[in-house]
């Protein structure tokens, strides 16, 4: 029996015009996940254009200001399904200036698809984006060679354009079963979800059934519990005078009963005397289950503590080396007086020193910068009024990442990761230049 459902969260990346939202609508199309008067006002649209095929990328172009500049300009969130396994999908724009989009809709993927047109081969951006997904630790990549029926000599271009990404993701650490190389025309749906004839030359999967078969990672790192107390649940009732539980999401791990834990980061100890759900007890919960957890001793413990295994809890810290991505029009400088939010908790932060920033055009880094602005990434130290209990995000990307937000206006300015997830993009290798 499955611990958790066949659900795969993916996203797409790439540059303007490659065609990311006609092969997102053809997913959603070709699974048929789009009611049929949906699909009758995308082709009358598209014959009012005059064109003879249906524009597949009105599907996910909702709105009236996407459709008149024709393109896509913020994350929208797709689902659709096949009889294998479900999927949600981040669609991010293709602009330069919306990195912070594609950092936000990636964070959370377990594969990421990037596209490339085959007319333009790998550009800047594409490098770019596989540099962000290396740095948010997203585990298989996806690289969508669009438009390959325009091409003459499709077979040498689709080999020298995978030849050249991979050449990318090996310097940037990904190993070759991490990457899988697809020519597609998402116009005509080849290789999407039928194989095409067109295409002799490649005999791997077609997209749908890369996705049907990659194993569904949860990518919840190898460690053990990690379960931010979101409430205190104390009912106070007749029929529960002495119940006191301890609601949340399993982020990390898994926990069963008899298992002892430790609470951060006051470090007290205790073993899970019970776990409820809604549907009843349980012995066991694994990552993503929403649970509450009984201890066997009355002990101190509040919202935004942590309850983790243990054997290996992560030692609580104020002071850290992180790497965020701004979020905000007003740039981020030491000195500035925050707040940070880490699973349920949230405590006063001061910006430390500016160590490095990324260089997207260059992949490089630049160091010691007086600012981070908007959508930029750069290494940054923080200090906490109160200790965190948080994990290195290599190492586990729900415990590792925090936000930055205005304590005045309560605006989200900056998302982060802990650790320096900038440290393997130092590298001099000419496939990044």
């Amino acid at each position: 029996m499955k611990h958790a459902p066949d659900l795969l969260r993916i996203a797409t990346a790439g540059s303007v015009d490659d065609g990311k939202s006609t092969l997102v609508g053809r997913l959603l199309y070709d699974t048929k996940s789009v009611l049929a008067d949906q699909i009758d006002a995308v082709t009358k649209a598209s014959v009012d254009r005059g064109m003879d095929t249906p524009d597949l990328s009105l599907l996910v172009d909702g709105l009236r200001a996407e459709r008149e500049q024709g393109i896509t300009i913020d994350v929208a969130y797709r689902y659709f399904a096949t009889p294998a396994r479900s999927f949600v999908l981040a669609d991010t724009p293709g602009h330069v200036q919306y990195t912070r989009n594609t950092v936000s809709g990636a964070s959370t993927a377990q594969l990421v698809i990037l596209l490339v047109d085959a007319r333009s081969g790998v550009v800047a951006q594409t490098r770019r984006h596989a540099a962000v997904m290396a740095l948010l630790g997203v585990p298989r990549l996806v690289l969508a060679v669009n438009k390959i029926d325009l091409v003459e000599n499709a077979a040498e271009v689709f080999a020298e354009i995978s030849a050249e990404f991979n050449q990318i993701t090996a310097s940037l650490g990904y190993s070759a079963d991490q990457v899988q190389e697809i020519p597609v025309s998402a116009l005509h749906g080849d290789n999407v979800a039928v194989r095409s004839e067109n295409t002799p030359y490649y005999d791997g999967p077609t997209l749908i059934e890369h996705l049907e078969t990659v194993p569904n990672e949860l990518d919840r790192g190898d460690v053990g519990l990690r379960f931010p107390v979101q409430y205190v649940i104390r009912p106070r009732t007749p029929e529960y005078p002495d119940y006191r539980g301890y609601a949340g999401l399993v982020a990390a791990g898994s926990v069963s009963v008899g298992d002892e834990i430790v609470v951060q980061p006051s470090g007290l100890r205790s073993t899970i005397a019970k776990i409820d759900t809604p549907d009843g007890e349980l012995e066991t919960a694994h990552a993503g289950r929403s649970v509450t957890l009984l201890l066997a001793d009355d002990i101190d413990i509040s919202r935004g503590d942590l309850i983790a295994a243990a054997a290996d809890a992560p030692e609580p810290a104020q002071q850290f080396t992180t790497t965020v991505c701004w979020l905000s029009e007003k740039p981020l400088r030491a000195g500035a007086r925050l707040l940070l939010k880490h699973g349920a908790k949230t405590t006063q932060v001061i910006v430390g020193a500016l160590d490095a920033l990324f260089d997207e055009q260059n992949l490089a880094l630049v160091d010691a910068p007086e600012s981070v602005e908007l959508n930029q990434i750069g290494r940054v130290s923080l200090t906490t009024a109160e200790p965190i209990a948080a994990d290195d995000y290599s190492r586990n990307r729900e415990s590792g990442s925090f936000l930055l937000i205005d304590p005045q206006g309560g605006n989200t300015l900056g998302a982060g990761l802990v650790g320096d997830a900038l440290a393997p993009l130092e590298l001099s290798s000419p496939a990044l230049v």
